[in-house]
């Protein structure tokens, strides 16, 4: 408040509205702030005018500071088969193999039912996607076998990848059967531990989650040369703006783009006969 007000040569309790948004747009265009700082003095100054002098101003409920986007983590093939590798239980290593294998989310992926699995289409029908929207994902024969085999250990109907329950091993039964008669999917909290020992144990000295699988497939499937509005499709997205950020994640097409300015550049001072 001190700094805005001795901008403006005023007492800060008198500071107007416009002042106030004036002085901010100054810190972030002129005097450079960080988002963090920005944060920081929007705080302080709401805090003063609308906490304290009862300005309930518009200011506070439009202003907004835009964070700075990071890129995701996003692993090698070679790291991926590592991670999954160490996965000792076959629903964990199967389930990550899925969510690798499609882009899935972890809700969408543990909440897949044996119905959704087409095997003569090859494709997944994904239902409890996020904001309600179904889709379909193509598989290839391996996965759908893989899925298939799976399957017939627990027979379950409801969900491909039951939960077990935390006291089923008080009831004396298998891990099959406790499967099989279970009424709810496997758990998101049980599926994110047993990734991170999954990590641990690979070896890859990366900071990892499952989600990290969704974005290893949408860099893997453009550094292969699936097209954009296709790898948008079968993650979901909304808007394909929200998949451009996978460009920035692929060396293959770098490697490409470096390839092409050879051939122009060399068609520059390629002389005649």
């Amino acid at each position: 408040m001190v700094a805005a007000a001795r901008y403006f040569g005023c007492d800060p309790a008198g500071l107007t509205e416009r002042q106030a948004g004036d002085f901010l747009l100054l810190l972030r265009t002129e005097r450079k702030y960080a988002p963090s700082s920005m944060a920081q003095t929007i705080v302080a100054l709401r805090t003063f005018f609308r906490d304290h002098l009862g300005h309930d101003w518009t200011l506070w409920r439009t202003v907004r500071v835009r964070q700075p986007e990071s890129l995701p983590w996003v692993l090698s093939r070679e790291e991926v088969a590592a991670v999954i590798g160490a996965a000792r239980l076959m629903r964990f290593r199967v389930l990550f193999t899925l969510i690798y294998h499609c882009g899935l989310r972890l809700g969408e992926a543990i909440r897949i039912a044996p119905c959704d699995i087409d095997a003569k289409a090859l494709r997944i029908r994904i239902r409890h996607a996020k904001g309600g929207k179904e889709r379909y994902v193509p598989i290839s024969a391996g996965m759908e076998a893989q899925l298939r085999a799976f399957w017939y250990l627990h027979h379950n109907q409801q969900w491909m990848f039951p939960g077990l329950g935390r006291g089923w091993k008080g009831l004396k039964i298998t891990a099959q059967e406790a499967a099989r008669k279970s009424d709810h999917p496997i758990s998101e909290a049980g599926v994110q531990i047993a990734f991170q020992r999954c990590v641990a144990e690979s070896g890859i000295g990366k900071r990892a989650t499952v989600h990290t699988l969704r974005h290893s497939f949408a860099t893997h499937l453009l550094e292969a040369g699936i097209a954009l509005p296709l790898i948008s499709k079968y993650l979901g997205h909304s808007s394909i703006k929200t998949t451009v950020i996978y460009t920035h994640l692929t060396s293959v097409s770098e490697d490409r783009t470096r390839a092409a300015l050879e051939v122009l550049h060399a068609s520059l001072h390629h002389k005649n006969p």
